[in-house]
C-alpha cells in the first residue's frame, strides 16, 4: 500500500466558506491521503471537521487523526518577532502547521518540541 500526503497551502482553502474549507479537507481525507496543511483550522472549524467526520463514518472510512503544530517563539531576535506580528496581521491567527489523515491509516501523531511522529498502520 502507498501512503500519499498532499500539501495544501492554506492560500488555497482561505477564500472558501469555512463549510467547503472542511468539506475540501475531508474529500482528500477520504480518498486515504494524509493533508498536510499550511496553517491551522479555527477551533471552531476544527470541532465541525470532527462533526462531518461523525457524519461520514463507515465501513470503509473510519474516521481521522489531527494535530496542529504551533510555531515556538523562544530566544526569537527582535527582527524574527517583529516579522512574525507582521504574518498574524495578514493571515490573522492561521500560523502553524496541521496534519490530517484517515483513522484507518494514521495510528498515532505524536508532538514533541523538535519533532513529528506520524505511527501509520501502512505495512511494507
Amino acid at each position: 500500500m502507498n501512503l500519499t500526503l498532499q500539501f495544501v497551502p492554506f492560500g488555497e482553502i482561505n477564500a472558501l466558506t469555512p463549510e467547503k474549507r472542511i468539506n475540501r479537507l475531508l474529500d482528500i481525507v477520504k480518498k486515504d491521503k494524509i493533508v498536510l496543511l499550511q496553517g491551522r483550522l479555527q477551533p471552531s472549524e476544527e470541532a465541525w471537521l470532527i462533526q462531518k467526520t461523525m457524519e461520514h463514518v463507515s465501513k470503509d472510512f473510519k474516521g481521522i487523526e489531527l494535530c496542529t503544530i504551533y510555531p515556538e517563539s523562544k530566544n526569537e531576535r527582535i527582527f524574527s518577532q517583529m516579522k512574525g506580528l507582521l504574518v498574524k496581521l495578514l493571515m490573522g491567527s492561521r500560523e502553524g502547521f496541521t496534519i490530517i489523515g484517515p483513522a484507518t491509516i494514521i495510528k498515532e501523531i505524536k508532538r514533541n518540541p523538535d519533532k513529528i511522529e506520524l505511527l501509520t498502520n501502512v505495512k511494507g
